[in-house]
């Protein structure tokens, strides 16, 4: 069974494990979390989960408040795209840390729960995902599960593509 809990500063060791790992670093190959100071935050505009499969880990999620998030990821991008700005909105960040756990369908029960959690929110119209433009299998997924490709954006040195999934068209499974 696959479960979602809140990541902790016990967890640093193993997100720093993660962020080397080959299928992470090809997902996210620029950013630096700072995990040892993230993991010690809990601001209200953003959750961090670990996915565990049977008690193990094996995946991390973020879902932020893009106009709330202190970092600034999604500013410009926001100030570019007023009409989709003008919707409470979360975005999502996700990945398999664990080799031996991709190409399972964990990923896609992953983001199916994180979009539950960010649409239990009756104020969130909309989340965001902005995967790397060469991730197609992740664009296609993505596309599967409602997104609509908004467009190419550079997200510091990630040239990166935003897609969107409106309340509207999301389809919660059973």
């Amino acid at each position: 069974m696959l479960q979602l809990r809140e990541a902790t500063i016990d967890d640093l060791a193993l997100l720093q494990r993660w962020d080397e790992a080959p299928q992470v670093v090809a997902a996210d190959p620029n950013d630096d979390w700072g995990w040892a100071t993230e993991l010690l935050r809990r601001p209200a505009w953003r959750r961090q989960l670990i996915a565990e499969l049977d008690g193990r880990p094996i995946g991390f999620m973020e879902i932020a408040d893009p106009a709330r998030a202190d970092d600034g990821y999604w500013a410009d991008w926001l100030a570019a795209h007023p009409a989709y700005a003008a919707t409470p909105s979360r975005a999502i960040d996700i990945w398999i840390g664990e080799a031996d756990a991709l190409g399972q369908g964990h990923g896609t029960r992953m983001l199916q729960d994180a979009l539950r959690l960010s649409f239990a929110d009756a104020d969130v119209g909309a989340v965001l995902l902005d995967p790397l433009a060469s991730n197609t299998r992740a664009r296609a997924l993505y596309a599967r599960l409602g997104f609509v490709d908004i467009g190419p954006w550079r997200f510091g040195d990630d040239d990166c593509q935003v897609m969107r999934l409106s309340r509207e068209a999301f389809r919660s499974p059973g």
